[in-house]
């Protein structure tokens, strides 16, 4: 490749392809989260409740379920063991929020039992912290100085620890989704008609974290294209 332009080359289309992957991902979820919240389960139980009864029927008593701001912000946090369910799912009584209460409850059962995938991603966060904050100032410092092909192949591969991260999640994800589903599929808190939303749902926003590693990887193979060749 004989330009090294970070915006005006034709490697900017794996940008556009990106985004466009993205803004899809992002509107399915958001649309899928939005017609089975108008669906409010039969037995009227809401996520926070719902959140409450899977974790002490797993014997995660200690984990505190907290509300925060915001829609679809949910989270586990395996640091301080709580759970945070967002406003749009801790009061709510929708099949929607129940599916996504029970997903993060998914998350805190692989806490307890070491899921693999969940201890590795954990492990990897401070090196993917740094790759994220520095991969791109170290490649456009590179290019400054006089296309240094050292400081350019450091900045890659300090943004290919964020590609990892971003692989690694998808196991964690995916495996809560099922530790979800099946939980929901006992009969303690839906009807088995209801399961298949939440499973719609659930598929939706696991598809939110393969857009952003397709993403993510698109945007590692841009700068493989434009600065592999390189040598200073």
């Amino acid at each position: 490749m004989t330009g090294y332009g970070l915006y005006w080359d034709p490697t900017i289309i794996l940008i556009f392809i990106g985004l466009a992957i993205s803004m899809w991902a992002s509107w399915y979820v958001n649309h899928s989260f939005k017609k089975y919240d108008q669906f409010a389960s039969r037995r009227g139980i809401s996520g926070a409740k719902a959140a409450r009864f899977i974790l002490d029927t797993a014997g995660l008593q200690n984990v505190e379920i907290k509300q925060i701001a915001g829609k679809l912000t949910d989270n586990y946090n395996p640091g301080d063991k709580t759970l945070n369910l967002s406003e749009s799912t801790f009061g709510s009584t929708s099949v929607a929020a129940i599916g996504v209460a029970a997903h993060e409850c998914g998350h805190a059962i692989q806490d307890k039992k070491n899921y693999m995938p969940m201890r590795v991603r954990s492990a990897i966060v401070p090196a993917v912290n740094l790759g994220s904050n520095l991969s791109f100032p170290v490649i456009i410092a590179g290019v400054i100085f006089g296309m240094s092909h050292t400081l350019i192949m450091i900045g890659i591969w300090l943004f290919a620890l964020v590609v990892l991260f971003q692989v690694v999640t998808l196991p964690v994800e995916f495996n809560a989704s099922s530790r979800a589903v099946s939980i929901l599929a006992s009969g303690d808190l839906l009807d088995n008609d209801e399961v298949p939303m939440v499973k719609h749902v659930l598929t939706a926003a696991a598809l939110t974290y393969v857009a952003a590693a397709l993403t993510s990887a698109l945007q590692l193979l841009r700068l493989i294209l434009i600065f592999g060749n390189n040598r200073d």
